[in-house]
């Protein structure tokens, strides 16, 4: 497609000489300016890949695909209710819940928190929690023992073996009137998923024990369904709202993760788009330093093409001369660009921390972002589509120069020398 003579013209015209030397300087800040608008665009999806993936994991990990409510009190006969729900194809595990808000209070303060009230086995398969347990064990998760998170240890002043208060806002009825409800507990586990919101503010208690000390006799907040498949939800939905209907007369709600979390999901989507678009504005505007270049160099080497016409050059290959020398800009450019991208994302938390030691700061705080760490996960399909782009934007900018170039006329140029 291109001759020899060809590269070797748009080579030189590539290489700076003093004659052409602003000329130059042009095309080295296209070449930069593509080369870090891919880089950055690289980088921003690959955190925001990041961070969706390591909060839906978590989020998902520790709150079930679908959730069963009673419309009104709590779920009577759950265990045969959710002997019910593992029958339906697509239902992996079934978990009772019971929950409620309470105050926790400790050596060094209080902190609302939510407390969980699960069994033993259901903990131990919720791995994101199971996995990650710090001090202790869960060998001791029965009785008045429970699990915390290990921000609120810290907050707190509490450790394995410490004594905590729980005050739950529903009161027990006595002559006096109603009395806030109150009970001690002894810390058997502090784990840490990594993930600030459940750190800090989930309790996980015993099932039992959490009936008694909310008053909820045998009964269960909420059925907790973890799916084989979370994003095929509608034949699911049927099928349990069928079940359930046949298998009980009290009322039921079911709800999904996205509607629980249809806010957070549709944020995370609409900030991922927005920020695409932004950052594909510096590849656009390093794609008009080429062609700003390019008509600069058009111009400045009107006698050589002249030449060149008159030698026996067809105007098609002074077009592929020009049209080598812009895409060779965005070429390089790209390349570069993936590459300090990809590197700079495989190692992004290792940049964070030197980055936090050299400068004294947090530069991410998990009470703000609520993940310990800088998450990034490269998307070869993304990368692929920024080079697809950056490529196509750096060619398409070379080819108004390289018309203009080809249709110059060679006795106009020479007129006057």
């Amino acid at each position: 497609m291109f001759s020899p003579f060809e590269c070797m013209v748009a080579w030189r015209y590539l290489r700076s000489r003093r004659r052409e030397g602003f000329i130059s300087v042009i095309s080295w800040f296209s070449l930069l300016g593509i080369a870090l608008g891919v880089a950055t665009l690289i980088i921003v999806m690959a955190v925001m890949n990041g961070f969706r993936a390591e909060l839906f994991n978590r989020i998902l990990g520790l709150n079930g695909h679908l959730n069963l409510y009673a419309q009104q009190g709590s779920i009577a006969r759950f265990d045969e209710m959710a002997d019910l729900l593992r029958g339906v194809p697509g239902v992996k595990r079934v978990t009772p819940i019971a929950e409620g808000q309470v105050l926790v209070s400790g050596p060094q303060g209080s902190t609302g928190a939510l407390v969980r009230g699960i069994r033993l086995d259901d903990l131990r398969a919720q791995s994101p929690l199971s996995h990650k347990i710090l001090l202790g064990t869960l060998d001791n998760f029965k009785g008045d023992h429970i699990a915390i998170g290990l921000r609120m240890a810290e907050r707190l002043g509490l450790a394995v073996g410490s004594k905590l208060t729980l005050t739950s806002p529903r009161g027990m009825q006595t002559a006096f009137g109603v009395v806030p409800r109150l009970q001690p507990f002894t810390v058997a586990a502090v784990y840490n998923v990594g993930m600030y919101e459940y750190d800090n503010g989930f309790v996980f208690m015993p099932l039992d024990a959490a009936q008694g000390f909310f008053g909820m006799g045998q009964g269960a907040t909420t059925l907790e369904m973890m799916l084989d498949n979370p994003h095929e939800l509608r034949d699911i939905t049927k099928q349990i709202i069928a079940d359930v209907g046949k298998h009980t007369s009290q009322p039921m709600r079911l709800l999904n993760w996205q509607e629980a979390h249809a806010s957070f999901v549709n944020a995370l989507q609409v900030e991922r788009n927005v920020m695409f678009l932004i950052l594909t504005l510096i590849i656009v505007v390093a794609a008009f330093n080429i062609i700003s270049g390019m008509i600069m160099m058009v111009k400045d080497k009107g006698q050589d093409i002249a030449i060149l016409r008159t030698m026996g050059a067809s105007g098609g290959s002074v077009m592929r001369i020009f049209f080598l020398s812009g895409a060779s800009i965005g070429f390089i450019g790209t390349m570069v660009g993936v590459l300090l991208g990809v590197v700079f994302s495989l190692n992004i938390e290792n940049i964070r921390q030197v980055l936090q030691t050299v400068t004294g700061t947090e530069l991410f705080s998990p009470e703000i972002y609520f993940l310990s760490h800088l998450p990034a996960r490269l998307d070869w399909a993304e990368v692929a589509q920024v080079v697809v782009m950056a490529l196509g934007l750096s060619f398409l900018a070379t080819l108004y120069p390289s018309w203009r170039a080809a249709r110059l006329n060679p006795v106009e140029a020479l007129r006057y020398e």
